[in-house]
């Protein structure tokens, strides 16, 4: 349905995207992960045309949507990171201005709005002016805008930032049952691992302009398929421990959160003696000791160096 052919972005002899190559199938739903400037927003602004390539192409039905993008465009609703509301106008207002602007027949318009509302569960609060709503209210408005034309291509850049669970959970769950039930084809960036998770059939992770891995969540975790992650407590803190392991031998990506220090080892390593003993050294205890399948973070954090976050 859409492919990507060595797409380039290049900003004063540097490149912001370097040679990608991706596609979304129809009625796919694709991940693309990558930490802060990995280059995801500017590949995000070229597949929606907002941005030309400074080389390469976008083929939509196997026509080029660099040379012209018309019939892309009819299709394709956008959710930016930023919100792009009228706040002085209602939420009412606002999608009736937005369903002129894709151009939904008059006819239509008023049932869609209405069906929109109830989609993001904000009809009771439809002539409600929408500086007065909070921030995951504005992305819920923010979202339906750019359903109004029912488009048959969904991107969404990072839609859950900064709002509630509530939001958040409403949202997720629109934009699964659009997926599947609608069959809408969704590119979904997040900050947020379990998002893309519980959405994504398939993943691409970026990282400084390139796609450094691709697959299903079965795929990308078999790179970390040899490996535990191990996860230990000790009775004291003891920063002289923590950088102790992190020169062991087969310990990697060592981090610690709260009382919890956790780690990549190759399966099978006996590490459990070497950390008592540096337990010992350090004048600590090991009181807990938890061997688990590496996560899709961690396949993330081993490929980057980064955690999602970051």
């Amino acid at each position: 349905m859409l492919e990507v052919f060595k797409l380039c972005k290049s900003y004063k002899g540097k490149r912001a995207v370097d040679e990608i190559n991706l596609y979304l199938d129809e009625g796919d739903s694709v991940g693309l992960l990558g930490p802060n400037g990995a280059g995801k927003s500017t590949t995000i602004s070229m597949i929606s045309t907002l941005i030309k390539p400074t080389s390469g192409d976008i083929k939509f039905h196997g026509k080029s949507t660099v040379e012209d993008p018309a019939a892309l465009r009819k299709v394709l609703g956008v959710v930016p990171q930023e919100i792009a509301l009228y706040e002085e106008l209602s939420a009412y207002e606002n999608l009736k201005f937005f369903g002129k602007i894709y151009k939904v027949e008059k006819r239509l318009l008023e049932e869609r709005i209405q069906d929109i509302l109830e989609l993001v569960g904000l009809k009771d609060r439809q002539k409600e002016i929408v500086k007065t709503f909070s921030g995951g209210m504005k992305r819920r408005v923010n979202i339906g805008a750019a359903l109004l034309h029912q488009p048959k291509i969904l991107i969404l850049d990072e839609p859950t930032v900064g709002i509630d669970p509530q939001s958040r959970t409403h949202i997720l769950e629109m934009v699964r049952l659009m997926n599947e039930r609608s069959g809408t084809t969704v590119l979904y960036t997040s900050h947020y691992m379990e998002e893309v998770e519980q959405l994504c059939k398939r993943v691409y992770i970026m990282d400084h302009g390139k796609i450094i891995a691709a697959g299903t969540k079965a795929e990308l975790m078999s790179i970390l398929s040899n490996e535990d992650k191990i996860q230990i407590q000790l009775d004291r803190p003891s920063a002289s421990f923590v950088e102790a392991i992190k020169g062991l031998k087969n310990i990697h990506h060592v981090e610690t959160k709260e009382e919890i220090i956790s780690f990549i080892t190759s399966r099978g390593s006996n590490t459990l003696g070497l950390l008592v003993r540096e337990a010992e050294k350090a004048g600590a205890e090991l009181i807990n000791y938890q061997v688990d399948t590496p996560s899709l973070e961690d396949v993330f954090l081993h490929l980057t160096g980064r955690t999602l976050r970051d």
